[in-house]
């Protein structure tokens, strides 16, 4: 029994972190056979090479469904909570990269959902040890969720602001102008505000046209406002040295050097040594 937990956990480190030699060389390995499983998927949709070599796709195709299957299983039986990794954002990727291969033997042409994959290169700053980029995403994560309440409020405010400006557009406009009803004044509002500007409705009037000026210049102002929100956040975070280390309970990644817990769902790192 000891040697079987002893095999799990040298099989958890090598699969799932990339400090170790034999670890990086696995998520080397496998980001390789994702890159090449999206090429191979992404040829297949063109004609006249699905005619000339599609035994060869299908062969291809096979065969990494297969591998991909094999290591999903892996991660299953190495981590200490198999539900939690199943559930978890990669768990789910991971499975939804194998799924649509084994869809197609029911389901016409579902084998070009296999573009998932592309998904799983989101390894890639753990794999070549980019801790930089860990600590940055780490940063921007608790400043989002520190700046959620204010964002909330904003874009409460701005709906509000929005269906007003788009009844008032109506009343002025009216329909002989294409603002047929408030949700579609509404629609040329939103668009305006965020300054996309399709064209497909415009004022004509002069007190429309002059409501829109103001509406595009209350855009540039508005699309300020959560980059300020976020902005103050991000400068407050702490940004704390972190490591590689991946949490086995709920696979958190990004971990302070001393962490002696997981800063997300508290698990003490002490029970995988």
């Amino acid at each position: 029994m000891v040697a079987f937990s002893e095999r799990r956990k040298k099989l958890y480190r090598i699969i799932f972190e990339a400090d170790t030699a034999a670890g990086k060389a696995f998520d080397v390995a496998l980001l390789i056979l994702i890159i090449s499983s999206v090429v191979v998927v992404s040829l297949e949709s063109i004609v006249s090479l699905r005619r000339n070599y599609l035994q060869l796709f299908l062969i291809l195709e096979w065969a990494f469904t297969v591998i991909f299957t094999i290591e999903y299983f892996l991660r299953i039986y190495s981590t200490p909570r198999p539900v939690k990794y199943i559930f978890s954002f990669f768990g789910l990727v991971d499975l939804l990269a194998i799924l649509p291969t084994y869809l197609s033997l029911f389901i016409l042409g579902s084998q070009y959902l296999l573009v998932v994959r592309v998904l799983r290169l989101l390894r890639i700053a753990r794999i070549f040890k980019l801790t930089r980029f860990i600590n940055e995403g780490q940063v921007l994560t608790r400043a989002l969720r520190a700046s959620a309440t204010k964002i909330a409020v904003f874009l409460g405010t701005v709906s509000l602001l929005v269906v007003i400006i788009g009844s008032l557009m109506y009343v002025i406009e009216g329909r002989e102008n294409g603002f047929t009803s408030i949700p579609k004044s509404i629609y040329w509002t939103i668009v305006t505000l965020t300054t996309v500007g399709y064209g497909d409705i415009a004022p004509q009037t002069t007190l429309g046209q002059f409501v829109a000026s103001l509406v595009m210049i209350m855009g540039y102002g508005i699309i300020a406002v959560p980059t300020g929100i976020v902005t103050v956040e991000m400068s407050r975070s702490d940004r704390a040295n972190l490591t590689q280390q991946v949490c086995p309970n709920c696979h958190a990644e990004g971990h302070q050097a001393d962490a002696a817990y997981c800063y997300r769902c508290g698990y003490k790192f002490s029970e995988l040594a």
